[in-house]
């Protein structure tokens, strides 16, 4: 390697004469250990002797009067253990220092013991002739050592916290930078003997797990190569090598501690990073083992050759490459999501909400717009049938853990991710159907702020632009500003193409959405239950709820049966799975005959082209309950042609025991970290953990008028009379105008006034980080989220009794004063007093208080928003609120017209809601009854024969047909003869 390109040496510190204090020191230490190992057992057996009964206990000893014989005997029993651990911690600190191998093992639970074993062996070694040649560095103990170099990456990862004291790791400072003097001068050697040839030979000894995982080969590419994404380089140099243990590394197997990996000529990293002939001071058996495998291969092959271009299908997810970013810090930071930012920011706020749901931006987005349609669907039933008395009224408010798991969700939606996927994955399809091109099997899709990569199965060509290659040939890439090429195609355009996809985990800023549809054979996530089971749930609910896919059915084994509140129509429960092994096997057969009559090879074909209204469902199965070994059998042969069929299948297993069968093997781990052992992948797991589950399932079955959830949230009612006239009125049903408060600066009025109106359409309160993500949904600071809040404070200013109008509750919400009020609360208020209030008992004051709330109806809500602003509105139910309030006040309001002979003002009030709730069947029926009280025929016929030509092809609803044939019997030929 040549001069410029090496790294510079570290000077090697200069020798120290051994001091009297040395020697000293050296002795007691020496003293200290003979006292420790061989004085103390010595005495307990002199003085106190055998300490436990010569005799088998029986129940009379237990009874026995406890003296002060007994307690020493039970202190003798601790001194022993405690010196049994500190002999065990004495004798691995020997073994470490004279193999100069690695750190030394670690004894259970003896953290102060072996750190007190280990000071005193580098003490007695700090003297003696051993110490330079098989601890090189112990000498330096304690001084301060300069580099010139960059600092070096230790070789075996370690936990943070496993160096107990400052001692010990200047301890491993010592040594490190010893080690790399010996290994930048065996570099050097070696390049000498090979005559200058800069592609020397180097290699990494895998390491024990150390903490709470094993090592990966992207995690030794990132410290020895400074590039994880290198691990294919890596691999390369070592797949099908003959390891020390016997065994070859492979696609689907686990590097395991004491193989030997080659590693490209640029690795570096200390002492662990090795060239066979000029190795540092290791064990012989070592040097022997790096020897062997060394003749095994050749160093000289071209490890830079992509696995992608190769024709044959792979099983691997392998991490796309990263555009735009000067280095991986900038990278990471660039993408990762917004809101994410925003949690983490806000996490010392004091008003917690659950993370896991705010790092999950699809599974958010697809609950929330889930959760929304369901309630407005709660709301339209209401209205119709009047169930529970909640005709025109808001659905429960959530409270307690609903509450924090609902404001979770409104922070960490993104609608605007869900969008780009969903349009990405079906301009493709489209694209691809145009160009008579089939659909290539994708595995998975890595998502991040700023592109998608879809990673093939195998090369498939040249993407369809917008798209672009990736990576490799396994790889297609869309940047995020590009997608805006495929605007306008909707659904009946153009199949899903990959509804199967669903979202794992990140890293840096990436997150992996796995294709469980296209997985040839079975995936097994094994781990701790609780882990595993929110992996399985949050899979569940995302593949219930995405916005990218079209029909589907999931089917949960063993769990989740009350995840079916989630969308009744793609989720089933199957009690076992026995049952499952029954129905799949009938399915796949039916399939197979399907595919064969159709003359397609697999269900992608029958999503894109001439076969595309076919789109052919995918099944994907979660079980949670370990399947017993005949019933795995019997899955891994059901679904070892699952993925051409269309059908994906996701399994739980122990954490210590294996799928038979399974195609690809997923741990999870306590702390929710997510390993993929065959390529050392490891990702943030993203997780439904138990209690956010129960949550969610409460909200959505809170939303269904028909199950016995909690009452209905009464509206929030104002003073309407004279006295009661509002300090702050914000008039949003139309133009939005606020009356009482001063212009604010017009560089933050629009940022204002939207706060404003988000506040006052939840007068239960709005979480400060709900506030912000809504202001904000890319994300913000804490800093800019506070200012925000004290300017509106500060704009909002104070009642008459001194109190702020913007103030924040025992939860940390912010609410409004009652002093601050909208035309929207006004109508409620109105409609509440004309209806169960004083104009219940008085048809005059009825038909003011109706007459004042129609009036205030001046358009839609917020008619005048900002383009580009009031996103938050999407997750809102207010635009079905709104018109279902309006025609409550416009049919009670034409009831008591009618009631007192007006029928053309009844009609005029129908008329005036028809005109922002046309779809309204309640309104049509009562404006067909006032109509038919003029006693003007003709004008009904002409009413009927507009409601006909508005129903279109699905004709009238039951129940205007019933009225029809009520009020005007010959309709129906009416209608026959006008065609």
């Amino acid at each position: 390697m040549s001069s410029n390109r090496r790294t510079p040496a570290v000077p090697r510190p200069s020798a120290r004469r051994r001091s009297p204090a040395d020697f000293v020191k050296a002795f007691l230490a020496f003293l200290a250990l003979v006292v420790l190992l061989v004085a103390v057992p010595g005495s307990l057996a002199v003085f106190v002797g055998w300490p436990l009964p010569h005799t088998m206990p029986s129940f009379e000893m237990v009874q026995q009067q406890i003296t002060v014989d007994t307690f020493i005997h039970i202190l003798t029993v601790v001194v022993w253990l405690a010196w049994a651990q500190f002999t065990a911690c004495v004798i691995v600190e020997i073994k470490a220092a004279i193999s100069g191998v690695g750190l030394p093992s670690r004894i259970p639970g003896a953290g102060a013991s072996q750190l007190l074993a280990r000071q005193l062996i580098a003490m007695v070694l700090l003297v003696t002739a051993t110490a330079a040649s098989f601890a090189p560095g112990l000498a330096q103990l304690g001084q301060v050592m300069e580099s010139t170099n960059n600092p070096t990456v230790a070789a075996a990862q370690q936990t943070p916290g496993s160096i107990a004291s400052l001692q010990q790791t200047q301890l491993a400072q010592a040594v490190q930078a010893q080690a790399d003097v010996q290994s930048e001068q065996a570099v050097h050697t070696g390049h000498t003997a090979q005559g200058g040839d800069e592609a020397g030979t180097k290699f990494y000894r895998i390491q024990p797990p150390e903490g709470r995982h094993h090592d990966s080969l992207w995690e030794i590419s990132a410290r020895h190569l400074g590039d994880g994404r290198r691990y294919k380089e890596v691999y390369e140099l070592n797949k099908d090598r003959v390891q020390p243990d016997g065994t070859k590394l492979s696609e689907a197997s686990l590097i395991r501690p004491g193989w030997i990996m080659e590693m490209p000529a640029d690795a570096h990293g200390g002492d662990l990073v090795e060239m066979p002939d000029a190795a540092p001071k290791v064990s012989e058996e070592v040097r022997q083992q790096i020897a062997d495998y060394d003749k095994s291969g050749d160093h000289h092959q071209a490890a830079h050759q992509s696995a992608g271009k190769s024709d044959t299908p792979t099983t691997e997810i392998s991490v796309p490459a990263r555009h735009g970013s000067a280095s991986p810090a900038a990278d990471t930071q660039a993408q990762t999501p917004a809101h994410t930012a925003e949690a983490s920011s806000s996490s010392s706020s004091g008003f917690g909400l659950p993370e896991a749901l705010i790092a999950s931006p699809l599974l958010a987005a697809g609950l929330l717009g889930a959760l929304g349609r369901r309630r407005r669907m709660a709301l339209w039933q209401s209205a119709m049938t009047a169930v529970a008395g909640r005709s025109g009224m808001e659905p429960p408010v959530p409270t307690g853990t609903e509450a924090d798991v609902h404001d979770a969700l409104l922070v960490g939606a993104d609608p605007g991710a869900v969008r780009f996927l969903d349009l990405a994955l079906r301009g493709l399809s489209a694209a691809l159907a145009g160009a008579n091109r089939p659909l290539p099997v994708v595995y998975a899709a890595w998502f991040t702020d700023a592109d998608l990569h879809l990673q093939l199965a195998q090369p498939a060509g040249q993407p369809p632009a917008p798209w672009q290659q990736g990576q490799d040939q396994t790889f297609w890439r869309l940047e995020r500003s590009a997608a805006s090429a495929y605007e306008g195609i909707e659904p009946e355009d153009a199949a899903a193409p990959y509804p199967g996809l669903v979202s794992l985990g990140t890293r840096d800023g990436a997150r992996l959405l796995l294709n469980i549809e296209a997985v040839p054979g079975m995936v097994a996530v094994s781990g701790p239950e609780g882990a595993r089971a929110a992996v399985l749930s949050s899979v569940a609910a995302e593949l219930a709820t995405n916005g990218w896919s079209d029909r589907m059915t999931v089917t949960v084994v063993g769990f989740g049966a009350e995840l079916g509140a989630l969308a009744p129509t793609r989720l089933r429960h199957l009690d076992s799975v026995e049952e499952l092994i029954e129905t799949l096997g009938a399915e796949i057969q039916h399939r197979r005959g399907a595919l064969g009559a159709a003359g397609h090879d697999s269900v992608l074909t029958g999503r894109t082209g001439p076969a595309q209204h076919t789109r052919w469902a995918p099944h994907l199965v979660l079980v949670a309950g370990e399947p017993t070994a005949d019933e795995a059998a019997a899955l891994a042969e059901l679904t070892s042609d699952s993925g051409r069929l269309g059908i994906g299948c996701l399994i739980g297993t122990g954490s210590e025991n294996q799928l038979p069968g399974a195609t690809w093997d997923l741990e999870i781990t306590e702390d929710g970290r997510l390993l993929a052992p065959l390529l050392g992948l490891e990702l943030t797991a993203q997780l439904l953990p138990r209690a956010q589950h129960e949550a969610v399932v409460r909200l959505f079955a809170d939303a269904d008028p028909e199950n016995d959830g909690p009452e209905p949230t009464r509206p929030f009612l104002v003073d309407i009379t004279e006295q009661g006239r509002p300090a702050v009125y914000a008039r949003l049903v139309g133009t939005y105008e606020i009356i009482g408060l001063d212009t604010p600066d017009s560089e933050r009025s629009a940022l204002l006034h939207e706060a404003l109106a988000l506040l006052l359409l939840h007068r239960e309160g709005v979480h400060p980080r709900v506030l912000a993500s809504a202001m904000w949904p890319r994300g913000v600071t804490e800093e800019v989220r506070d200012a925000l809040i004290e300017r509106l404070r500060v704009w909002l200013g104070s009642d008459e009794t001194g109190g702020t109008r913007l103030r924040t509750d025992d939860t940390g919400r912010l609410t409004l004063a009652p002093s601050v009020v909208s035309d929207l609360d006004v109508l409620r208020s109105l409609h509440h007093e004309a209806t169960e209030g004083r104009g219940a008992r008085s048809a005059r004051v009825r038909e003011r208080l109706l007459t004042d709330a129609l009036d205030l109806v001046r358009g839609p809500l917020l008619a005048d928003r900002t383009e580009g602003r009031y996103g938050w509105l999407a997750y809102e139910i207010i635009d079905t609120q709104l018109p279902l309030l309006v025609a409550d006040v416009a049919l009670a309001l034409s009831a008591h017209h009618l009631e007192q002979g007006g029928t053309e003002e009844a009609i005029a009030a129908i008329k005036s809601a028809l005109a922002g709730s046309t779809a309204d069947e309640r309104l049509w029926n009562e404006l067909l009854r006032a109509t038919h009280a003029t006693g003007d025929t003709d004008r009904v016929r002409a009413l009927a024969a507009d409601l006909l030509s508005r129903s279109g092809a699905r004709g009238l609803p039951p129940r205007t047909e019933a009225l029809l044939d009520e009020l005007l019997p010959a309709w129906r030929e009416s209608a026959a003869a006008a065609g």
